[in-house]
Parts: C-alpha cells; structure tokens; sequence
C-alpha cells in the first residue's frame, strides 16, 4: 500500500485530535445500543403483533426467527426525476432478503424536495432546513427499533446528507445506501445553460427555453450535470456506503437492478447476525470524512457539501472546519471536468473511468486513507472496482487504470488544475468560500465597487433595467440560515454570466449559497457571520470598494470608515409566511452558523 501524503496525514491527525471527546461519546453511545441489540425480541407480545401486523408472508419468519431483519427509509416521490424509480425498489428488497432467508420492512418515508422547481421561489426557503427534517423523519421511522440494518434509498441534495446524519445516530447498526441512478443523455448541459442566457437577454422566448429545459430534464434518474446530487452519490462511494462503482449506473437497466439486490445481500451479511457486522458508526470516521473531502476536491464537487458534510461530520462525533476543506483542496488536484466545470456530463464521466479509476489512481498516489472501514470490506481499494453482470449477480472487475477520455478525466499526476479549487476566504467582511475549478484564471481576482441588494429578484430587475454597466461586485444579503433558510440563488447565474460575457469584471458576495450547477462566476458565498447576525456584511453601502481574491483567500472592504458604520437591517415579514414557512420559525431562530453545518439538530 502506497504511504500516505504527509499533509493528508496531518489534516487527518487534527481531526481526529480536535473531535477526541466528542467521538469517544459517539462510540460509547453506539457501543452500548449495539450491547442490547434490536428490542424486536424483547418486545411484548402485543407490541411485535402491532409490529409484524402488516408484514404479510413475512409475518411468520418475525415472528418466530432470528433472521435479519432490514428497514427501509425512503425518500420516494414521482415529483423528483432522482426518485422515482425508488417505487419499485421495495418489492425487489423484500424479495432478495427472503431469498437471503432475511426479512424487509418500510420502515417509513422521508420528505424529499427537488431544488429544481422550487428555484427562485419561496419553497426554496425551506431547501436547507429539510435536511434535518429528513434526519428528523429518519429517526422516527428507525424508533422502531426493531431492524438489524438499515437500507437508505436517497440521491438528491438535502435527501443524502439528511439520510447520513440518522444513518450516524442509529450508528449502532448497518447502513448501506442504495442508489437509483442518474437519467440518459438529453440536451448538452452548456447548450441548455446557452439558451438560459438568451432567455435573461431577450434573445428566445419562453417556448424556446421551456423546449431546451424538457430535453435536458427528460426521464427518470439523476440531472445529469455535476451538482449536489451527484456529488452525493460521488460521497457515497468515497465513504464506503455504496457497493463499488453503484453511483453512476442508469436506471432501468438490468445491472442496476442486479447492483441493488447485491445491495440487500450484502446488508444481510453485515449485521449483528451475520459474520461482517459493520455499524455505520465505524465507517463514519475521521477516515471517511477526510476521504469524503479528497473526493470533493478531486471531482470538482458541489460547494453545498461545505455545509453538509460538517453536519454529517458531526452528527458521529467528527468536528470538521472549513480549515480541513481548504487544506484538503491544497494538495487534491482536480482530476474531472464535468460539467458546470467542463462540457461532459456524469455519463460521459462514467464511461471514461469514472470514479473506480479515480480511486484507484488517488489511492496509488497516497491521497487516500484506503484502510478506510467500508460497507463492501476489504478497504477502500475494492471501490478501484467496477461491477459487470454475470447471469443476474454481479462480479467485480479492476477498473481501467487509464482515463479512456483525458478530456473528461486525468490522473492524479497530469490534473486539470494541481489543486481542487476551493479556497477559504477571510477579511474584514468576515469568512466564506469560494470554489474556482470552473472560474478563469483571470477573474480569480476580482475588485470592484459593489451593488447591495436584499434578495435575488431585485438583482434580476436591475439586469432587465440595464443598470449594470461596468466592474461590479453583487452583493445579495440577508440570505443566511437565520434570515430566510439560506436559498440557493442559482437564478442570478444567467444574468451575471451575461455581464460576465459582456467584457465586465463580475463576482457575487452572499451570505446565502448558490447551486452545485453554479461555476464560471466568481462567487464569495457563506459570507459568516451573517447579516441577520449583523455582520460585517450589513455594513456594505452601494459604491463601496471590496477586493476578492482567491489566489491569497481574501475578502475585503477597501474604503475608509467601513468597519465604524450601524449594520443595516432589513424587513424579513415576508420571507415567515407562506408556502409552509411559518412552519419553520423554530428553524430559522435555533440554526447554527453556516461555517459548522448550519444545522439545528446536531
């Protein structure tokens, strides 16, 4: 095994030093619910009857074995393309686990909102805050506690990463994540971001870019571009939570169904009654999280995992900063270029390699912690694997050790940029982010004076107003966890792109995010703290001077007497009414900063 990066080494120590204490609890806690077991057996009679009840065939074996018995969590719904081919994976797992001599149950449904519709509008508002309503629902459907393992059927944004956090806390039995798959090929993701540009211009109409937007998001399966929901599936593997190579699999296909029985047969052999017993909570290590940020890095990944993996983090007793991210990108080259951050899409990524070659390869150059504990056994170094029908099972073969398309994907030696692309950002306007893997060398600086705004739509109508007319920096504020649950603004992406392609130097400062499919304009998000917070960020007035800078990870305000001004405040009635929003006041005034997850139940 190739001796691991130094750095990689280092960063891995801090963790593990900075979460000593918590992580000693977290393994104390799970060792002792693993101690007692399922209850199902120590249950009274009338409480298994209520249990079994509506088990049908398997109501006997329940009753009467000690044959694992696995609970479902789904975050099934036909309104996400991701998900629904999750409406038939219940009957196949009840099938495979009988023929395992095991039982399945629906544990129960987790809520699963797709970001895509609710773009720019007010449910977008409550994107953030249902990872935890996920976990929440999670725990709920697991309090059961009557399951050997338990089975996440997940893929989109918030679905994941709320899923690990109730995978971490029910830590004391198996996990293992069932993938459903990203949708065929449809129209290149950069001609359908052209027309997008058109449409913010007046150059089509919206015939025309509802055409162009059908044909991208066209069927079953994953949006093929490399946003948050294919970086989870990314994660996934670099965790150790799927089977090898189960990300990237269309669905529909006979090796996705056969990936998915293997998925189920695997479960039965790792829980507490077969001979590989792998609690969740010993894959989610130190290990796993710094092997989760090389992959982060390395793919060129979504900036939404800055927030949710420290939640993940956290939830089994690893504290991450946003010191691990930066330091982590400092050594990972950046070995894909899928699309926002190249023209291919994650089919194209696949077929060339896909993420069995770029384990294998950071594995062989030491960027890796390949004795990481995984769902499969034997390391990490069984996910260099690819998997091929055989009949109806499958086998694993070596994945390819060269990239079949060097445009798309490079070794670790030969990278598109020698670092992964995210940089942390600290000056008088507080700390962020910022990811570059898809912004020109030449606007990784950028100083301008800035534009102040209180929410997107007023950006959008000042670019239709045509009042950007030179260098800007935009500034969209008030858009933190506490203010209004932290939307994505991926909507400002056409106009700034436009400004961008007008010869103008452009960038976004936010307190808020912005969309995994978000890349070519540099864009200072999770500016902390938060102008809800009055932070540094409240004090900003149009005309103001600020430097961005990625190459040295700094953001400043450049004019005088910045830092003695009243942080302003702003009238956020509206963003607590509506579209289930009142609902989530709790939320908003208990949730922690951005910078450790911005989360409320960890």
């Amino acid at each position: 095994m190739p001796n691991l990066h130094p750095e990689l080494e280092r960063i891995t120590d801090r963790i593990i030093t900075r979460s000593e204490t918590t992580r000693a609890a977290y393994l104390d806690k799970i060792t002792r619910a693993a101690e007692d077991g399922p209850r199902r057996a120590h249950l009274s009679c009338s409480n298994q009857a209520h249990a079994y009840a509506g088990a049908g065939e398997d109501q006997s074996a329940l009753a009467t074995s000690r044959a694992p018995n696995l609970g479902i969590v789904s975050a099934y719904n036909d309104m996400l393309s991701a998900h629904q081919p999750y409406g038939t994976y219940p009957d196949l797992i009840r099938r495979v686990a009988r023929e395992e001599g095991a039982t399945a149950q629906v544990a129960g449904g987790v809520p699963a909102m797709c970001d895509g519709v609710t773009q720019g509008e007010p449910g977008m508002e409550l994107s953030l805050f249902s990872r935890d309503v996920i976990a929440l629902a999670a725990g709920v459907a697991l309090s059961h506690n009557t399951f050997d393992a338990a089975l996440y059927l997940g893929v989109c944004d918030k679905i994941v990463p709320g899923l690990v956090m109730a995978a971490a806390t029910f830590g004391h039995i198996p996990a293992v994540f069932l993938p459903a798959g990203p949708m065929t090929s449809g129209l290149p993701n950069d001609e359908k971001a052209k027309v997008r540009q058109k449409f913010a211009t007046g150059e089509v109409g919206r015939d025309e870019l509802m055409a162009a937007e059908m044909a991208a998001y066209h069927g079953p399966g994953t949006c093929t571009f490399y946003g948050t929901a294919n970086t989870n599936q990314m994660l996934m593997e670099f965790m150790g939570l799927h089977l090898p190579g189960a990300a990237f699999v269309t669905p529909g296909t006979d090796l996705r169904e056969a990936l998915t029985a293997e998925g189920v047969r695997r479960a039965t052999q790792i829980t507490a009654l077969g001979n590989d017993f792998t609690p969740a909570g010993h894959i989610l290590d130190e290990k796993a999280f710094v092997n989760a940020l090389v992959g982060l890095m390395a793919t060129g990944g979504s900036t939404n995992l800055i927030l949710h993996l420290p939640a993940m983090a956290r939830a089994a007793g690893v504290a991450l900063t946003l010191e691990d991210f930066a330091d982590v990108s400092a050594i990972v080259p950046l070995m894909a270029r899928v699309y926002p951050n190249g023209l291919a899409d994650v089919n194209h990524f696949h077929a060339a390699g896909g993420l069995g070659y770029m384990i294998g390869n950071l594995i062989s150059e030491g960027l890796l912690h390949a004795d990481a504990t995984t769902v499969a056994g034997g390391g990490l170094g069984a996910y260099a694997q690819e998997p091929k029908l055989d009949g109806d099972r499958i086998r694993w073969e070596p994945a390819p050790k060269d990239s079949l398309n060097d445009k798309i994907l490079r070794p670790a030696a030969d990278p598109f940029q020698p670092t992964g692309g995210l940089t942390q950002l600290e000056g008088n306007l507080g700390h962020g982010v910022i990811k570059v893997s898809a912004v020109a060398e030449d606007r990784h600086v950028i100083e301008a004076p800035v534009r102040v705004f209180h929410d997107q739509e007023s950006v959008k109508q000042a670019f239709r107003d045509g009042t950007f007319t030179s260098d800007v920096i935009v500034v969209v504020r008030f858009q933190g966890p506490k203010a209004n649950g932290m939307p994505e603004l991926h909507g400002l992406t056409p106009s700034l792109a436009v400004l961008q392609d007008r010869g103008f130097k452009v960038a976004l400062v936010t307190d808020g995010r912005m969309s995994g499919a978000s890349g070519k304009v540099p864009a200072a998000i999770h500016v902390s703290p938060e102008a809800m917070d009055g932070g540094p960020i409240a004090k900003l007035q149009d005309g103001d001077l600020v430097r961005l800078d990625a190459d040295k990870g700094t953001l400043e305000v450049l004019t005088e007497g910045f830092a003695a001004r009243t942080p302003a405040t702003a009238d956020l009635s509206a963003n607590e009414q509506g579209i289930g929003r009142e609902l989530f006041d709790v939320f908003r005034k208990n949730v922690g900063l951005a910078s450790t997850g911005a989360a409320t139940v960890v």
